[in-house]
């Protein structure tokens, strides 16, 4: 992964909006200078208002973190899904073309989608979302990708104890930290010994509520930026949410839809605790990987501060618990 230190990544940091409109002009769409910064950290991404029609969302991608062929599949896979009837937001053709590199930038286009997100304790839209992803994995299965990622699973822990042990944790909570990634890799490892690659299919990779407009009573899909190769549960678990009786519920509703259109197997059931501490585990060092781009400090001024860490620290000891303990029942 660059750090964004490197050269080639400052002028995506210092992106202006002088910047993002000349080079939405450059696509062929005319702005009226109605810039609106939307929720993204990893790339920039914007509302931009065009002249006589409706604004368009436009996607700077980071420097060095993908290559074009990996953006490629990832524009490939969203239009295959979406030529099949699902509703996702998949990336605008211009003169045959998704991706295009203008003054230095990469940058794609999508049509705007309102919604709001899916209600996780209705069982309704639990089944619907379970439909919906048994589409999305019934066509993702069909083939591999050849240039995206699989998803990480132990080399993670050693790249958070080399990178943020000596950078970002306090002194004083280095034993409990890296004990604690021992402990969890450890038992990380048990729970997913059965997974190989032969559970290994295309994915959103990021399904979370986030990443999904509700509207009109169907689920719309938006941003697959961090579509990997990995096991359907990948894209199940993060709609689980209360306690265990409440989770129950709700995955025996999500696999009821997602079993009417691409087989489930069960033992991946067993993996959800695994995979939700990789996240937990991810989503700090992304944190301190990225901490030299201005846009992180101001959203995430609490990273970095020994509360931060001291709560961190305390959620992988709940992991740890969490990974001892039974799994959730498919009811």
């Amino acid at each position: 992964m660059s750090t964004d230190t490197d050269a080639a990544v400052q002028p995506f940091l210092h992106l202006s909006p002088d910047q993002v409109v000349s080079c939405v002009e450059a696509l062929g769409f005319p702005c009226d200078l109605r810039l609106i910064a939307l929720n993204s950290y990893e790339n920039r991404v914007y509302q931009v208002g065009i002249e006589d029609a409706d604004p368009i969302i436009v996607k700077f991608y980071r420097p060095k973190r993908w290559s074009d062929a990996q953006i490629q599949e990832e524009h490939s896979f969203s239009q295959e899904l979406a030529e099949h009837g699902l509703s996702v937001v998949a990336p605008m053709l211009i003169e045959g073309e998704s991706l295009f590199h203008v003054d230095g930038f990469r940058l794609t286009a999508f049509a705007r989608r309102g919604g709001y997100p899916p209600e996780l304790d209705n069982l309704d839209h639990q089944l619907i979302l379970g439909r919906t992803l048994g589409r999305i994995h019934r066509i993702g299965s069909t083939q591999p990708f050849s240039y995206r990622e699989s998803l990480k699973t132990q080399a993670l822990f050693e790249e958070a104890r080399d990178f943020l042990l000596e950078r970002f944790v306090p002194r004083d909570l280095h034993p409990a930290y890296d004990s604690l990634l021992t402990d969890c890799s450890v038992l990380v490892a048990e729970r997913l010994a059965q997974y190989g690659t032969a559970d290994q299919i295309r994915l959103h990779g990021d399904c979370h509520v986030g990443n999904i407009l509700w509207r009109d009573d169907l689920p719309h899909f938006v941003d697959l930026d961090d579509c990997v190769s990995g096991p359907a549960i990948q894209d199940l678990w993060m709609f689980l949410n209360g306690d265990r009786a409440q989770q129950e519920l709700q995955l025996a509703e999500l696999i009821a839809g997602y079993e009417e259109f691409h087989d489930f197997d069960p033992q991946q059931i067993s993996w959800i605790e695994a995979l939700r501490t990789l996240r937990i585990v991810k989503h700090a060092l992304w944190l301190g990987r990225r901490w030299h781009d201005p846009a992180f400090p101001r959203a995430f001024p609490w990273f970095g501060q020994e509360r931060f860490w001291s709560d961190h620290i305390l959620e992988l000891r709940e992991q740890l618990a969490a990974l001892q303990e039974p799994s959730l029942r498919l009811l």
